[in-house]
């Protein structure tokens, strides 16, 4: 099997992201439940869109859900402008949007009729852009991190993370070097690590959730394609390839 490390390029202009598509195994106990696609799309000049779908089917539960980010991206920095969530299966569906509005420095969202109360930060992220802001951040060797998030409801919730050690991991692409990193909550019952490849451009190649020692589910990258279009990858710069 190729090694992983060697097929993805790091982003093909200074200052840009890596325009892909990865593919997920969704795993509980080894074995396979579901499938998870995440895509970073360049839309404009320092704009971007990150999407990531997820089917899973275990037993009698079910869940599908999107997850779509409108962000810019600048000197290093992700500022979320546009989260929405749609999620349908076993339990309550959802379904929500919420907007960044750095302007007025306000949030408003689909649940509520009236701009959400919560104290404006420019460090704000949303459900899924500050999984971008973790991978510029390991670029620069940081080795914590924290991120005030909104929920519908006007709620902060902050994300805190720290980097654990590197280690070599076996994934269906590959063996892959990876780092590790935590995420740190307020108590031992709720355990998340996800596991990124520098090799990779820092791609999130592995998660691993669980609660009180227990596995929820596990995330495998199973293949990749670099989706660089040719307005913004010249015809020398290198090819997208995909795992096999």
């Amino acid at each position: 099997m190729l090694c992983a490390g060697a097929l993805l390029p790091t982003s093909l202009i200074a200052g840009e992201l890596t325009q892909y598509q990865a593919n997920y195994d969704i795993l509980r106990k080894g074995k396979n439940h579901g499938e998870a696609v995440r895509e970073l799309k360049k839309m404009g000049d320092d704009t971007y869109e990150l999407t990531y779908h997820s089917n899973i089917e275990w037993m009698i539960f079910s869940d599908s859900r999107e997850e779509t980010s409108k962000f810019t991206f600048k000197d290093g920095k992700v500022t979320p402008h546009h989260y929405n969530m749609i999620r349908t299966g076993t339990g309550p569906d959802k379904d929500y949007k919420i907007d960044f509005d750095t302007t007025n420095k306000v949030v408003t969202s689909s649940a509520s009729e009236y701009p959400l109360k919560c104290e404006w930060t420019d460090e704000f992220q949303d459900a899924i852009s500050y999984q971008v802001q973790v991978r510029e951040g390991l670029k620069k060797g940081e080795t914590s991190f924290s991120f005030p998030l909104i929920d519908k409801k006007g709620n902060r919730r902050d994300y805190n993370f720290e980097v654990v050690e590197k280690e070599m991991i076996s994934l269906p692409i590959g063996n892959v070097e990876a780092i590790k990193v935590k995420r740190l909550y307020d108590n031992d019952k709720r355990q998340a690590i996800a596991w990124f490849a520098p090799e990779m451009d820092y791609m999130l190649v592995r998660m691993w959730k669980g609660e009180k020692g227990m596995e929820q589910f596990e995330v495998q990258m199973n293949s990749f394609t670099v989706t660089a279009p040719t307005a913004i990858a010249p015809a020398t710069a290198q090819q997208p390839q995909e795992a096999n």
